[in-house]
């Protein structure tokens, strides 16, 4: 079996069949830097990435651009409120995006470009469809022509033209030949970035930008196209409109995950219900929190709630148990031993992660009566294939990224938790009881949880 993935634009299960034989082209709707992030935005981040880490684990050289929206009308009015450059809202939100992702350990793109890093190709862009006769330049803007594209515009969103709302996404219409049309550039307005054209000095529609970095750094035509789904329309759709009326193949594939729900309601800054990333890893530690966005199907929606995020947490906590357990039993893990069939086949099926999980947990149960019975070769065995399967979802508890910053102390803290464990042993030895309850009462409140096994004991950090 191959990857096989639900097309949007299709609406149907495609199986994935690259441009370019052994390679895959991914670009990701990144984020628009107008406030810090939340799980909502992050959940994107972390869908995308457990499929660039698939695809490359099924032989694929990946190339994976996720850009950044770094001005639009959102950016601009957080700007003037705060009084503030707009440059400044914009890298300051940045960095909080790119700490979040790193925080969550989606791996870095292969290219992240900015939307103000690329008004050439813009410009270039505007000229083919101006010359295609799909856009026209109107009072210092520059609009695309939906009813040039008319026998193909909605197809993303699976609506006909004469049924598109209008696009409403500036200030005076009047200068648009149809409400529905889009402005790939709007003229410079007081206050305002602007940069030069030949159409008048302003900045780039929000629809635009992507198109021009999408083809610039994949070419014209390319292999995966991702986002939410609230991307649809009309940002999804116009990119295809723009980006195919110029002559562009464009995206072979849309993807797009679903939507981060409290109650009723979409995740959103504007509602004031909004769960920042560094918020939440002080509930939950960030592996956890990325187990959370990664077991529900990346296209099902979730309705968040503090209880199903600590059952998250518990159900992980269940997996870095046994593999904590048994590489103290195993310490050379076979980092190309098979992954289960079931796992790869749960994979392959639109990236189904509940079908995924669910192998890795009852792997994790054969694990845990390998360990109590003894049996070291099945120990071995499963948790090769613990390890590789969540190196795959990017969980993998012994990788450098969750063992955190401080994993360099560790032989440091491994020697010191090792002298004291020795004594409380020689203290209980001698039937001094107090003194080995004082020991470990001094290593609980330094944050080391101490397990008595049939093998001695073990210890860990508390979380």
């Amino acid at each position: 079996m191959s990857l096989r993935i639900y097309d949007t634009s299709t609406r149907a299960i495609r199986d994935f069949v690259p441009l370019e034989a052994g390679r895959a082209s991914i670009y990701l709707c990144g984020a628009t830097v107008q406030a810090p992030p939340h799980i909502g935005h992050i959940r994107s981040g972390v869908n995308f990435d457990v499929l660039r880490r698939w695809l490359a684990r099924s032989g694929y050289d990946v190339t994976f651009c996720r850009n950044v929206t770094d001005i639009d009308d959102k950016i601009i009015r957080v700007a003037a409120e705060e009084r503030a450059p707009w440059f400044v809202v914009a890298e300051r939100n940045q960095r909080a995006f790119t700490w979040a992702y790193d925080t969550l350990g989606c791996l870095p793109p292969t290219v992240e470009p900015r939307a103000t890093g690329h008004v050439p190709e813009m410009i270039t862009l505007m000229e083919r469809l101006i010359a295609r006769g799909h856009a026209y330049a109107s009072g210092g803007d520059v609009y695309f022509d939906v009813v040039s594209y008319a026998d193909r515009y909605g197809s993303l969103s699976n609506q006909k033209v004469e049924n598109v709302r209008p696009a409403a996404d500036t200030d005076d219409e009047t200068c648009k030949r149809d409400p529905r049309d889009f402005a790939l550039w709007k003229g410079e307005k007081p206050g305002e970035p602007t940069w030069p054209t030949p159409w008048g000095p302003g900045r780039p529609g929000w629809h635009l930008e992507c198109s021009a970095m999408a083809t610039k750094y994949l070419g014209p035509t390319f292999d995966i196209h991702g986002g939410g789904i609230d991307l649809i329309f009309p940002h999804h759709e116009n990119e295809i409109a723009q980006s195919q009326a110029a002559g562009d193949g464009f995206a072979r594939y849309w993807m797009h995950n679903g939507m981060l729900k409290i109650g009723a309601e979409k995740m959103s800054k504007s509602l004031g219900n909004s769960l920042l990333i560094p918020d939440m890893v002080q509930q939950v530690r960030p592996v956890e929190l990325r187990y959370y966005l990664a077991a529900p199907h990346y296209r099902s929606s979730i309705d968040y709630s503090g209880e199903a995020l600590l059952e998250a947490a518990a159900a992980y906590q269940r997996i870095e148990g046994f593999v904590t357990r048994a590489a103290e039993v195993i310490h050379d893990v076979d980092a190309d031993a098979p992954l289960p069939q079931a796992f790869a086949d749960a994979l392959d099926d639109d990236l189904g992660t509940p079908q995924a999980l669910a192998v890795v947990h009852e792997v994790v149960r054969e694990g845990n009566v390998a360990l109590s019975r003894g049996d070291k070769e099945a120990v071995a065995r499963l948790l090769a294939e613990t390890q590789n399967m969540l190196d795959v979802l990017g969980l993998d508890p012994r990788s450098p990224q969750w063992r955190g910053a401080a994993s360099d102390l560790s032989p440091v803290v491994d020697a010191l938790v090792a002298v004291a464990l020795e004594q409380r042993k020689s203290a209980r030895e001698r039937k001094d009881y107090a003194a080995a309850d004082a020991i470990r009462d001094q290593l609980t409140a330094a944050g080391i949880t101490v397990e008595d096994t049939p093998h001695g004991a073990r210890w860990e950090l508390s979380r």
